[in-house]
């Protein structure tokens, strides 16, 4: 609802931007209503803020009528506030669904959100959206910049940009069939209103794409009529005469797609994906979750034989100083784990203790005090330097791959001959193919030429007589689950080759034991030994999204090698498509490359931002390479 950020030449003249997005200062009208201090505005209107929703935002848009035979429907909103809009939508989604298996997404920005309590408090003024309330309300998104996405029943998909509307609209990707703006009012929340956003919302309209808004304000329809939206007045709702309705009535026109990242023709029904470690499984249940049907193949003749095989895992964020692709990918890629993983097979929450490697540990941690990027629920400091990240996973994957890979066709045992233009394995055609087996894809022609390295992880593991969960980390980890401990792991060069136990590796594993304070855990009995594989890549980004067509691809950017700049589509490798490269954060960055996956491939909003996609993405090499002579 009515939300968004401070108005230029107000609050935001005198505050530095931080990590974390700032909280709204409320106060409270005698019915309920949640009032903006620093705006002056209130959230809803006080004649009723559902039926203000109805009326302005689902009616104003033609819902439910255009959402009739439709496979999906897209919704964005400019204000997220307390997410009633949302809420009377999926209401009205569940009441006119066009079919069992439609979809409804929903994206929202938020630049001030709402603690959990405070929306709980405004929310509870309609029991008829109890149960509704209650959903989101379990799911209230972190407070951390980027994007958050969360899955509910009846198809319903929400999609959340928490920042600056100034940032965060120009670097999402979607396209909407419908549009709520519903910022504060104009005159005193001038930032949601800035005339350089209504042509990214026109950017990411498509063609019959409605907005509905309860303000008529002059710069509002002048902006909407600037770029390209046929504006028209509408009776307004309670006090207010008059609102706006606008309607997208040509074809918005696309950016070339040089990163590949534009969503593929049709939705694939059959997918097969390489490898059945933790990127392969996370691929296959985001796929059969959006209603694919998956056959998963496995060299090996066990799910998890490489390095997803390990008796434990952890899942814990990696936390910078500063706002890049890296930090942003690490962070959000974090949250997606954590709300991926929740309620599954062999997951634990536990508190990670973070211990500082050293002065450069310490320094960055201080900078991490004065600016967090996540809040107190999430983050906690040490007195010894130490950080705390509470609620992170501890994973057990012999638990955890199965439940994901519950109802794929898995085909054990057997190596892979992959046609890329017949887009077929081992003989059987498929709409899209996912490599998902680490270094092994190197192996196929089609993904030789990425520069994955591998790097060798080993880890050693035993029983102890006391049940116990906790977590270490630093340079190395130690981790304990029931009468389980594990500990590592090494992080060598691997040059090809038989994989060995290596006593190097157990000797410097027993030493970042002794650095974590766990030094007596070298003496237990029977201690084996566990090696596998990561593959990483020189900038130390996974790989995920679209393959190339190389020789095409060379061929229609050769510009670049003589500096010139080449704005074209990239040739692709239809169907074809790449998660690898995750490095030792396997674990923690497969849910969130997965959906990263899945959205392209069904057409839906992207999970990200448009720049850590473009980071992610395997072309980003070859074009670097192009840049560089390379080929």
């Amino acid at each position: 609802m009515r939300s968004g950020q401070p108005c230029a030449g107000d609050v935001s003249d005198t505050m530095t931007k931080t990590r974390l997005p700032p909280l709204p200062m409320l106060d409270w009208k005698p019915d309920g209503t949640p009032v903006s201090e620093e705006i002056g505005d209130v959230y809803f209107s006080v004649e009723d803020g559902l039926e203000e929703a109805r009326s302005v935002f689902l009616a104003g848009c033609g819902l439910p009528e255009r959402w009739r035979g439709r496979s999906g429907f897209t919704i964005a909103e400019l204000g997220f506030g307390t997410g009633l809009n949302f809420l009377a939508a999926w209401q009205m989604w569940r009441e006119h669904k066009p079919s069992p298996d439609a979809k409804l997404h929903f994206v929202s920005f938020e630049g001030f959100p709402l603690p959990k309590a405070e929306a709980e408090r405004a929310l509870s003024r309609w029991p008829e959206l109890g149960a509704f309330a209650e959903a989101l309300l379990a799911q209230w998104p972190e407070r951390m910049r980027g994007v958050q996405t969360m899955e509910f029943p009846d198809g319903v998909r929400l999609t959340l940009h928490i920042d600056e509307i100034a940032d965060a609209l120009p670097r999402s990707a979607f396209f909407a069939d419908a549009w709520f703006l519903d910022g504060f009012a104009p005159a005193k929340n001038a930032s949601m209103w800035e005339e350089a956003l209504y042509p990214h919302i026109m950017a990411r309209s498509r063609k019959d794409a409605r907005i509905g808004t309860y303000t008529v304000a002059g710069a509002v329809r002048r902006g909407l009529s600037a770029a390209g939206f046929q504006v028209q007045k509408a009776p307004g709702f309670g006090r207010k005469r008059e609102r706006l309705e606008a309607v997208c009535e040509v074809p918005v026109a696309l950016p070339a797609d040089t990163y590949a990242l534009s969503a593929w023709a049709a939705p694939p029904r059959k997918i097969a994906i390489i490898g059945a470690g933790i990127a392969g499984a996370c691929a296959a249940r985001r796929c059969m979750d959006a209603g694919a049907d998956v056959s998963v193949f496995e060299q090996a003749d066990k799910i998890g034989a490489a390095a997803s095989g390990n008796p434990l895992a952890l899942v814990m964020p990696r936390l910078d100083t500063d706002d890049t692709v890296v930090a942003r990918t690490a962070l959000e890629a974090y949250q997606a784990a954590r709300m991926f993983y929740a309620g599954r097979a062999g997951v634990k929450r536990v508190d990670t203790v973070q211990i500082a490697r050293g002065e450069a540990d310490q320094l960055k941690f201080e900078k991490l005090r004065a600016d967090p990027p996540l809040d107190e629920n999430r983050l906690a400091f040490g007195a010894d330097h130490s950080l705390v990240h509470k609620a992170s996973l501890m994973l057990t994957p012999e638990q955890l791959l199965p439940d994901l890979l519950q109802g794929a066709d898995l085909h054990l045992g057997h190596r892979v001959k992959i046609d890329a233009h017949a887009r077929s394995v081992n003989g059987a055609p498929f709409d899209a193919i996912i490599l998902a087996n680490a270094m092994v894809v190197t192996e196929f022609e089609l993904a030789a030429w990425l520069p994955l390295s591998g790097r060798l992880g080993q880890v050693e593991y035993t029983n102890a007589q006391d049940p116990e969960l906790s977590a270490i980390a630093g340079r190395h980890y130690a981790l304990a689950a029931g009468d389980l401990r594990l500990w590592g792991a090494s992080f060598e060069p691997y040059a090809g080759g038989k994989l060995n136990v290596c006593e190097t590796a157990r000797t410097e594993n027993a030493l970042g034991l002794k650095l974590l304070g766990c030094s007596d855990w070298s003496d237990l009995p029977a201690i084996q030994s566990r090696v596998g594989v990561r593959a990483t890549t020189p900038d130390k980004l996974p790989l995920c999204g679209a393959l190339p067509d190389l020789p095409k691809a060379v061929e229609v950017f050769a510009g670049l090698r003589q500096g010139k700049q080449v704005a074209r589509d990239m040739p692709r490798l239809d169907g074809m498509f790449i998660i690898s490269g995750l490095g030792s954060r396997g674990f923690g960055y497969a849910p969130l490359m997965a959906d990263i996956l899945v959205s392209r491939l069904f057409d839906w909003p992207l999970p990200t931002e448009q720049d850590v996609a473009e980071g992610l993405s395997p072309v980003r090499f070859l074009l670097r390479g192009l840049k560089r002579g390379q080929y």
